[in-house]
């Protein structure tokens, strides 16, 4: 309707998030036992099942990272941050979630240029562009960045942050 603001499920892209860090496990997985099984089984091991796996790892972990994990799912140190009033609370969240939206932001062009550096290198077996390969950590890091700026958004409006 006009007038009235757009509101986006967020658990639908979550779940998509989730679908597609399950199929990377997935293809980690069955590539993992075909290493196995081509190797002591067959005698006969495959050199790209192990790069594979790690591109693989690499991209479960950072996608992850990135769209799958929750807040609350993230290992954290907190007896200081419980012990606490509220109100230090509140500035403790804000100084942390701006620290590290600071961190990313200012080391995210940086990081970009070597990711966009790693297109003319290849991969060793498979011969992936390395661009393709390390392109999920830029990625991470905007989503990081939204992450933070949207839980520092919270402490400037006084919502409860976790």
């Amino acid at each position: 309707m006009p007038g009235q603001p757009l509101k986006i499920d967020l658990r639908w892209w979550r779940n998509r998030a989730d679908d597609v860090a399950a199929t990377l496990l997935f293809a980690l997985f069955l590539i993992f036992v075909l290493q196995i099984v081509s190797r002591y089984v067959f005698n006969q091991p495959l050199g790209w099942t192990l790069e594979m796996c790690l591109i693989l790892w690499l991209w479960t972990v950072f996608w992850s990272g990135a769209f799958c994990l929750k807040n609350e799912d993230h290992i954290r140190f907190d007896i200081i941050y419980n012990a606490v009033s509220p109100g230090l609370r509140r500035l403790f969240a804000g100084f942390c979630a701006l620290a590290i939206a600071l961190g990313m932001i200012v080391s995210l062009p940086a990081t970009w240029d070597f990711v966009s550096f790693l297109q003319i290198k290849k991969s060793a077996s498979l011969r992936i562009p390395m661009f393709y390969i390390f392109l999920v950590y830029p990625l991470f890091m905007v989503a990081t960045i939204v992450l933070y700026g949207l839980k520092l958004r919270q402490v400037f409006r006084h919502q409860t942050v976790s």
